[in-house]
């Protein structure tokens, strides 16, 4: 069954192992991230692969999501853009700007970043594990190239939190789903 809390469950053991693209003297292990994406190699994802780091792990997980759905304009799901649009395009996932104060984080959540590594929008993603006073545990992809556990400030940086619902089948219908 997937849910939220088995998708927190498996980004934190992909952040743990850790997944990294071209290091010095060590050869990417981000094969398994890359092949869910049939145009791209290692070589074009290296130092790129955020938001597939987060679509691995729904997949783990067990989401049925292809990794370009149709609400997708800007880009697949392996681009951070593509997550917005995802998010906002498809009505039975939540999207909560992170300037929304009422709105509480919960583990699984995917958190949307701006200007983290570049002063621009949407430039990364990770998986919340947990909530706390004034910021986030989160597993991440493709922070120094590789994946990691970091806390995170709920700050300006925070663009939007998407949550998608346990259960989650992009091929049934909210009027087919039998749970949610």
């Amino acid at each position: 069954m997937c849910t939220r809390k088995r998708l927190a469950e498996v980004a934190k053991a992909a952040a743990e192992m850790p997944f990294y693209g071209i290091l010095q003297n060590k050869k990417a292990n981000i094969q398994p991230i890359v092949e869910l994406f049939p145009k791209w190699t290692i070589k074009q994802a290296d130092k790129n692969w955020c938001a597939a780091f987060v679509y691995f792990c729904c997949i783990e997980a067990g989401f049925k999501i292809p990794y370009s759905p149709n609400e997708c304009i800007s880009c697949s799901l392996a681009g951070c853009g593509g997550w917005e649009d995802f998010a906002t395009n498809d009505e039975r996932i939540e999207y909560h700007l992170g300037s929304d104060n009422t709105f509480i984080p919960e583990a699984g959540d995917i958190v949307l970043y701006d200007r983290v590594f570049i002063n621009a929008e949407h430039d990364h993603i990770g998986i919340v594990l947990e909530n706390m006073l004034d910021t986030i545990k989160v597993a991440e992809g493709n922070n120094d190239n590789m994946s990691q556990i970091l806390i995170r400030n709920k700050d300006a940086h925070i663009r939007a939190y998407t949550r998608i619902p346990n259960n989650f089948d992009y091929f049934i219908s909210n009027s087919d789903a039998s749970c949610c």
